[in-house]
């Protein structure tokens, strides 16, 4: 090792130990170091981008089926919940251009008719019509 390198991994174990902080790898992951005294989260690892149809459904029976508080992955319908045809159950995903960094999972199913439309679950019917429908909008799955 030359002496920049020691250098440079002393200076990084003082950064941690500063940071009362005991480095691990998935620490590492989820932090930016920015300096000495802070960071910020850098968040889930985008795996792939897509684009998707984007649109709103509520848990009513018009909406659904006959069960329409549960969903095909059999969990209750709630907040940060997709129905996609087209993701596997699971599945989080990003829609930046609508909701910023808000993270989705995929826990639904639309009617089979439906290819390349994700349909994020709202507590309202009326919140789901007025979000309305959106066309070729770009959605990042995450790790």
């Amino acid at each position: 090792m030359s002496i920049s390198s020691i250098g440079r991994l002393i200076a990084v174990l003082l950064i941690f130990s500063s940071l009362n902080t005991v480095f691990s790898p998935s620490l590492a992951e989820n932090l930016f170091i920015l300096d000495r005294n802070s960071f910020i989260e850098a968040g889930p690892i985008v795996k792939q981008i897509v684009y998707f149809r984007i649109t709103g459904y509520s848990s009513t029976p018009e909406e659904t089926d006959d069960t329409p508080w549960i969903t095909a992955y059999n969990t209750l319908a709630r907040e940060n919940i997709v129905a996609s045809n087209d993701l596997p159950f699971g599945t989080k995903i990003r829609i930046p251009s609508l909701f910023g960094n808000r993270i989705f999972v995929v826990e639904d199913r639309l009617n089979e008719r439906f290819k390349n439309v994700i349909d994020v679950w709202f507590p309202t019917k009326e919140e789901a019509l007025n979000f309305g429908a959106h066309d070729n909008v770009l959605v990042e799955i995450l790790e």
